[in-house]
C-alpha cells in the first residue's frame, strides 16, 4: 500500500508525562493532610482542659499547695525531711539510742514550727529563713544513715530478727511438746498412792482374797455369749473404774454386762482389791494379768521380740536413731507395753467368746451400748467409727507410701478409723486368721520402714477391707486435745479423751473433766486418803 503524503497525515496526540501525574498526586495528598491537621487542631483544647480539671481534683484531695509543687519548694523539702526523721526516731528508740532520738524529735519540732508559721501568714517559706533548719535536719538524717538506719540495712535487720523469732518459736514449741508429753506420761501422786494402799489392803485382808476366789457363779457368765462382753486392757485403776461405772450406770441391763479386765502383774493386786471392795450395779467383772498368758512369748509374738530389743527401746525413748525426726508423741512408754498390743490377740485372750466390745481406759460411756451387739458387721471383723472427715485421717497420713509394699496393697485415700470403741466379731476373726495378718505386717516392719510407731498403723493394715463403718455417734473423739462440737458431744454414746490431756491429769481440759469426774466417787475412803478431790 502506498503511504500518504506528509501533509495529509493525522496529527499526533500529545500525552502528559508521568512526572506531571506524580506531582499532581503529591499535591493532593498534601492538601488532604493539611485539611486533617486543621480539623484535629481544635480538638486538642478539650484534652488539655480535661487534664487541668483532673489536676485540680487531685489537688483538692491532698493537703498541698501550688508552692509545694514547685521544683524549688522549701516547704516540700522540709515536709519530706520530717517524714523520714519520724521513721528514724522509731528505729533509734528500738536500738536504745535515746539521745539521738531526742535530737531528731527536737529538730522535727523546729521544722514543724517553721511550716506552721508559714501557713499562718499564708506566704511561702523563703530559703533564708529555712536554710538553717534544712541543713540541721540534713545533718541528722546523714548521721542516721551512718548509724545504719537506712532502709536497706533495716530490711536486713528485720529479716534477721524474724528468723531469730521463728527459731525461738520452734524451740519453745518443741519444749512445750516435750513437757506436755512428760506431764502426760507422769503417774499422778494420787494414783500412785491409791495403788499402794489397795495393794497393802489386798495382801493384808484375807477375807478380800477369799471373796475374790469364791465366785463360782461368775464363771458361767464369763463364757455366756448371750451376755454383753466388754474388754479393757489397762494399768490405771481409777480410769478402768470410770469406764465400768459409766457403762453400768447407763446400761438398761447392767446384770447382763460382763467386763474382762487385763492388767500387768504390778497392778493386778490393787485392781483385784478395788473391784472386790466396790460393786457396780450387778456388772460381772473378771480380772486377769498379762503374765499369766503362757502363749504370749517372743517366739509367737513378733512385736514382743521387737520390744525386748535394746535398739528399739532406745528408738522409743530417745529417738536418736533417726536424728530426732520422730514426733515425741510417738516416743511414749505405753507403746512398749504389751497391754497396748494385746488388742490384736483378743481371740486368744477370750477363746470362748464370739463377740466383744473393746474399750480404751480413757473413755466415758454415756448411753446404753447393748445395741452394739446386734449390729450386723456384714461379714467384717471390726466395727469402728471412721475418722476421715478430714484428709489428715486418710491412710497416707499414717503409712509410708514410698515403700512399694504399702503402695501396692493399700489405697492412700482409704478412710482411717479409730481404736477406743470397737466391735469385734471373733468368729470371723478366727476364720480369717486376722492375728496372722497382723504378724505378717509386724515382721515386714522390723526396720520401721512401713510405719514408725504406735498401734493404729498396724491396725489399719490388719483390718484393711475387714472394717464395717459405724454411726459416728457411737464414738466421739478429741476430748483430750481439741474442742468438740456441743451437739456432737450430746449425741455421743462413748466419749474418748484421746490425746495428752487426760481427765485424771492436771493438764486435762477443764471444760470436759466434769464428764469424767461424774463417775468418780470422791467420798470413797481410799480416794479421800490419797487426797483425790
Amino acid at each position: 500500500m502506498r503511504r500518504r503524503a506528509a501533509d495529509f497525515r493525522r496529527p499526533v496526540r500529545r500525552r502528559f508525562s508521568n512526572v506531571f501525574w506524580f506531582t499532581l498526586c503529591g499535591l493532593a495528598v498534601l492538601f488532604f493532610i493539611l485539611v486533617l491537621s486543621r480539623e484535629s487542631g481544635p480538638r486538642s483544647k478539650p484534652t488539655m482542659s480535661k487534664r487541668a480539671y483532673r489536676h485540680e481534683r487531685i489537688m483538692e484531695g491532698l493537703n498541698i499547695t501550688e508552692e509545694m509543687l514547685s521544683p524549688n519548694s522549701v516547704t516540700r523539702q522540709l515536709s519530706d525531711q520530717i517524714s523520714l526523721a519520724k521513721a528514724f526516731v522509731v528505729i533509734a528508740k528500738e536500738s536504745n539510742n535515746l539521745q539521738f532520738a531526742w535530737e531528731l524529735s527536737a529538730q522535727i519540732r523546729n521544722s514543724q514550727i517553721l511550716l506552721s508559721n508559714a501557713a499562718t501568714r499564708r506566704t511561702p517559706l523563703t530559703i533564708s529563713e529555712s536554710e538553717t533548719a534544712v541543713r540541721d535536719m540534713a545533718l541528722l538524717l546523714y548521721q542516721a544513715q551512718q548509724l545504719h538506719y537506712d532502709s536497706a540495712t533495716n530490711i536486713m535487720r528485720l529479716k534477721a530478727k524474724i528468723q531469730s523469732l521463728e527459731e525461738q518459736m520452734n524451740s519453745v514449741s518443741e519444749k512445750s511438746s516435750k513437757y506436755g508429753q512428760i506431764a502426760a506420761e507422769e503417774v499422778p501422786k494420787g494414783l500412785y498412792c491409791l495403788g499402794l494402799r489397795l495393794t497393802n489392803e489386798w495382801f493384808k485382808n484375807a477375807n478380800l482374797q477369799r471373796k475374790s476366789r469364791d465366785r463360782k457363779h461368775v464363771e458361767m457368765k464369763l463364757k455366756d455369749n448371750s451376755l454383753y462382753h466388754f474388754c479393757v486392757f489397762s494399768d490405771n485403776i481409777l480410769a478402768t473404774s470410770v469406764v465400768i461405772n459409766s457403762t453400768a450406770t447407763n446400761s438398761k441391763y447392767p446384770e447382763k454386762v460382763v467386763f474382762h479386765i487385763v492388767t500387768d502383774e504390778v497392778n493386778y493386786p490393787p485392781m483385784k482389791a478395788w473391784f472386790a471392795l466396790n460393786s457396780f450395779k450387778g456388772v460381772t467383772i473378771e480380772i486377769q494379768k498379762i503374765e499369766s498368758f503362757s502363749w504370749l512369748n517372743a517366739s509367737y509374738v513378733p512385736v514382743l521380740k521387737q520390744l525386748q530389743d535394746s535398739e528399739t527401746k532406745n528408738y522409743y525413748f530417745s529417738g536418736n536413731l533417726d536424728n530426732g525426726q520422730t514426733p515425741i508423741k510417738f516416743r511414749n512408754p505405753k507403746y512398749l507395753s504389751m497391754l497396748n498390743h494385746l488388742r490384736f490377740y483378743i481371740p486368744e485372750v477370750f477363746p470362748a467368746l464370739k463377740k466383744v466390745v473393746f474399750l480404751d481406759d480413757d473413755v466415758v460411756v454415756r448411753k446404753d451400748l447393748s445395741d452394739l451387739f446386734s449390729i450386723d458387721l456384714n461379714g467384717n471383723v471390726n466395727g469402728a467409727v471412721e475418722t476421715c472427715m478430714e484428709t489428715f485421717h486418710r491412710y497416707h497420713k499414717y503409712l509410708n507410701y514410698s515403700h512399694p509394699l504399702i503402695r501396692s496393697h493399700f489405697d492412700p485415700d482409704a478412710c482411717g478409723w479409730a481404736f477406743g470403741m470397737n466391735v469385734f466379731d471373733l468368729v470371723e476373726w478366727r476364720k480369717r486368721n486376722v492375728t496372722g495378718i497382723y504378724h505378717y505386717w509386724q515382721e515386714k516392719n522390723v526396720d520401721r520402714t512401713l510405719w514408725k510407731l504406735g498401734t493404729l498403723p498396724p491396725g489399719l493394715l490388719t483390718f484393711y477391707g475387714l472394717t464395717e463403718p459405724l454411726d459416728p455417734s457411737w464414738h466421739v473423739l478429741g476430748l483430750g486435745y481439741t474442742n468438740v462440737d456441743p451437739q456432737t458431744l450430746e449425741k455421743g454414746a462413748v466419749l474418748h479423751f484421746n490425746g495428752n490431756s487426760k481427765p485424771w491429769l492436771k493438764i486435762g481440759m477443764e471444760k470436759y473433766k466434769a464428764l469424767w469426774e461424774k463417775y468418780v466417787d470422791y467420798s470413797h475412803p481410799s480416794l479421800q486418803q490419797c487426797n483425790f478431790h
